[in-house]
């Protein structure tokens, strides 16, 4: 028994799976900090890897080795062990659109075409309650949402980004935060030239922080000016941070581009000299094959909204075309006021049966493809991949552990159909980001939930006395 361990150690330590110089010896033995052992585990890693019997051992916010078990347990030592027997583990899910304040908008005038919805209700709601408080009370709600769902990482555009921050650092869950700019005075900006400033400054704050990476955005096209776009984008590139931008949302939005600038949205973006691949492109449906091309060539990540897309009646997304052109697409939920969720397990599936109904192909968007869409595709997207997206040696240990002791979820032909079609997201027991346990048994650890709901219901009260009175 020995001899076959060490000859697995010396296996491990020539490939690179493991290190010994894990960084954090103690006194008390132990050369790591937490071990998930006796786990089915999907790496999502470049082969694909599902590991029986598996286990991952944490140093500090890194996964310094997986492998088998038995093995690993006799080669590292922890003061906590995660038993995950009975458990499949897998990277956190990591959601490329959110507006995680809007929450506080859920079901709030539902049922209504995109300009319609925004202009007439969203935006003069937000004029009136878009305060720093009820951002933070909106994203704290947002992201106790995402946690118990199994989104580990984020990517944010809104208002009082700086709020978002704190929020997200306490929480301990991940994000890329940016601002929503635009053409005209928002809650906590008077000019679209306060809002570039504003962002820069947050920026410079949080810059190195190991959770919170601030980026850039510029609203969209159609609301935000050409200059606007330019001077955006290129405060992003400076700062070689993540741009957001909505995207051919809308048939009405590639009509008014065309017709005012005889391109494409995308084409137009491409003029405008901002195609990049630091560039996330939300929605990204009305393109054409020319566009498509475009996006791949340039490296812009598309955050794919199937749900919203269709609550919205907005289109759907060439997504298989859009990765047959070897594009980078990853997945989104959209704000709850156009979704209504944070669920990226139920966007997965969504995902999957509707682009088979859409082709009518029962093939397209397989369930692996769904599955790598929701991890690594999605760190390729935001430019994480090198941190995040896949258990492997090196990354960062965000993590989530599913309960498979559940009818919907016996028998296991295939893992990735049974993450796709049968999981659910209450299905996720326990949540590691940057190596710390933020949700344990389905508790979420850093956030007080019965208080939170609490000052939303209250919250709501006030909008809806707001609405009687318009």
């Amino acid at each position: 028994m020995f001899k076959k361990s060490f000859i697995y150690l010396i296996t491990l330590l020539m490939s690179g799976i493991i290190s010994l110089n894990t960084g954090c010896e103690s006194k008390d033995g132990y050369n790591s900090d937490l071990i998930i052992s006796n786990a089915l585990i999907v790496t999502m890693d470049a082969d694909f890897r599902v590991i029986e019997n598996g286990a991952i051992v944490i140093a500090g916010d890194s996964i310094v080795a997986i492998g088998n078990s038995d093995e690993l347990l006799g080669m590292f030592k922890a003061p906590k062990i995660i038993d995950g027997k009975g458990r499949l583990v897998m990277p956190g899910l990591i959601n490329t659109h959110t507006h995680s304040p809007m929450t506080i908008f859920r079901g709030f005038a539902d049922d209504l075409p995109l300009h319609e919805w925004l202009y007439d209700h969203i935006f003069p709601v937000e004029a009136e309650f878009i305060t720093k408080e009820n951002v933070s009370l909106g994203a704290k709600l947002a992201i106790v949402e995402m946690l118990q769902s199994g989104t580990t990482t984020f990517n944010d555009m809104y208002y009082f980004g700086d709020e978002i921050a704190h929020v997200v650092e306490k929480a301990g869950i991940r994000a890329v935060i940016t601002e929503g700019l635009i053409d005209f005075a928002v809650p906590n900006s008077e000019s679209p030239e306060h809002g570039i400033n504003y962002t820069e400054r947050m920026i410079k704050k949080w810059a190195g922080h190991s959770l919170v990476t601030i980026g850039v955005a510029a609203h969209a096209p159609y609301s935000s000016s050409g200059e606007l776009i330019v001077a955006s984008k290129a405060l992003a590139d400076r700062y070689n941070v993540p741009f957001n931008i909505h995207v051919a949302e809308t048939k009405k939005e590639f009509d008014q581009i065309m017709s005012k600038h005889g391109l494409t949205p995308v084409q137009y973006l491409n003029k405008l000299g901002v195609l990049s691949s630091n560039m996330i492109m939300a929605h990204g449906i009305h393109l054409t094959e020319e566009d498509i091309k475009i996006v791949a060539e340039k490296g812009v990540g598309i955050a794919h909204n199937p749900e919203c897309n269709m609550k919205l009646a907005s289109g759907v997304a060439p997504v298989p075309d859009i990765l047959a052109a070897g594009g980078k697409v990853g997945l989104g939920t959209d704000g709850v006021a156009s979704n209504n969720n944070l669920d990226m397990f139920d966007e997965m599936n969504t995902a999957a049966l509707l682009h088979k109904l859409h082709k009518n192909d029962p093939t397209v968007l397989d369930a692996r493809t769904v599955v790598e869409m929701a991890t690594i595709g999605g760190a390729r997207v935001l430019g994480m991949d090198d941190k995040i997206g896949s258990i492997e040696k090196g990354k960062k240990a965000d993590i989530i552990i599913i309960d498979l002791g559940k009818p919907h979820l016996h028998p296991l032909f295939n893992v990735y159909s049974l993450v796709v079609y049968s999981m659910k997201s209450s299905d996720v027991e326990s949540v590691i980001v940057n190596g710390q346990i933020v949700m344990q048994n389905r508790n979420v650890l850093n956030i007080d939930e019965k208080a939170l709901y609490s000052q939303v219901d209250s919250l709501v009260a006030e909008i809806l006395k707001y609405v009687e009175n318009r």
